[in-house]
């Protein structure tokens, strides 16, 4: 299904959330290593083997689309392309971390290489929600997210210095989100 909304993250909702999971993971277990899915799992990998203390921290480099635009996917691939060696062993003590779980399909496949390993996102969608352990929130299957490093500040003109014709709509509300206090 092609996006027909966007979302934007910024980076401090992108780290609230990453710290968020980080309070679910650390009431479930320890683990001896962290997996980032790369590209998109290497942030928030990052942060949570800060906040865990995990030492060892591991890439996989994967391929699941073939390019992608501002509003989503170009293309999205039939399979999952790894692009470098999967680890050995049947995932015992790993924790796998990814930015997203869009359809599930590159965690499921990981899943089938490291069956004991523990997997989590920072977000998921509705078809990839089952092939996670743990994530912090959900969007539409519909909703393409733009993450931190897709998004680049742009100048915004003083609104004194902007001219409105009256058949304009108003600047529009900043979105809430909701504190959570960790």
């Amino acid at each position: 299904m092609p996006p027909t909304t966007t979302h934007s993250i910024h980076w401090d909702e992108f780290h609230r959330d990453s710290r968020q999971l980080c309070n679910r993971l650390s009431s479930v277990r320890s683990w001896s290593r962290i997996l980032a899915i790369a590209r998109g799992g290497l942030i928030p990998a990052g942060i949570i083997a800060r906040e865990l203390d995990i030492r060892e921290t591991h890439v996989l480099c994967v391929k699941s689309y073939l390019g992608e635009t501002a509003s989503g996917p170009a293309n999205r691939r039939d399979d999952v392309q790894f692009l470098s060696p999967i680890p050995t062993g049947d995932g015992s003590g790993w924790l796998v971390i990814d930015d997203l779980a869009d359809t599930g399909a590159t965690i499921r496949t990981i899943r089938n290489h490291l069956p004991k390993a523990c997997y989590a996102a920072i977000y998921t969608k509705p078809e990839g929600r089952s092939a996670l352990d743990h994530f912090v929130q959900e969007f539409p299957q519909d909703c393409w997210l733009n993450f931190p490093w897709d998004l680049e500040p742009t100048y915004a003109p003083p609104l004194a210095d902007r001219t409105h014709a009256p058949s304009q709509q108003p600047c529009p509300q900043p979105q809430q989100t909701p504190r959570v206090t960790l």
